[in-house]
């Protein structure tokens, strides 16, 4: 005759999967802990808005920069007008240095002589303007500007 087996576990206390439980379920197995959503969600939006904000830091300086490289370019075309307007009695060499002077008459002198090149007596002008070059473009790079009235 057979015995019965009696199991000495109470089924009560035995997982069918114990893969599922949200704890370890040997001695040997690691423990799993719950994710905290809010405070994973939390993380990730202030990584993210950090990440962010660097890149509008960088995007706000390149702004900056163009803005600064326009006013430049305008400043330029605005001598460069004014030059052209002025009286020459020569031809501008591209990278040649020459020197803008505002006259009496209030028309304007370019001139190949700066200021400190006339001598003793000084120039006879009403103001010295600009040390200018002339650049490829054919616009003008103020390397001096002049005295303020």
């Amino acid at each position: 005759m057979e015995e019965e087996f009696i199991n000495p576990i109470d089924p009560k206390k035995v997982a069918e999967n114990p893969g599922f439980l949200p704890y370890a379920h040997t001695v040997g197995g690691f423990v799993i802990k719950p994710m905290d959503k809010g405070r994973t969600k939390g993380l990730a939006i202030q990584a993210m808005q950090e990440q962010t904000n660097i890149q509008m830091q960088q995007i706000q300086q390149q702004i900056e920069l163009l803005a600064k490289q326009a006013r430049q370019l305008q400043k330029r075309v605005e001598i460069s007008e004014m030059i052209y307007a002025a009286d020459m009695n020569f031809k501008p060499i591209i990278s040649h240095i020459y020197h803008l002077y505002l006259r009496k008459d209030e028309s304007m002198l370019l001139s190949m002589i700066s200021p400190e090149e006339w001598g003793r007596s000084g120039h006879k002008f009403k103001r010295f303007l600009a040390t200018i070059k002339l650049l490829a473009d054919h616009t003008w790079d103020i390397l001096v500007e002049g005295e303020d009235e």
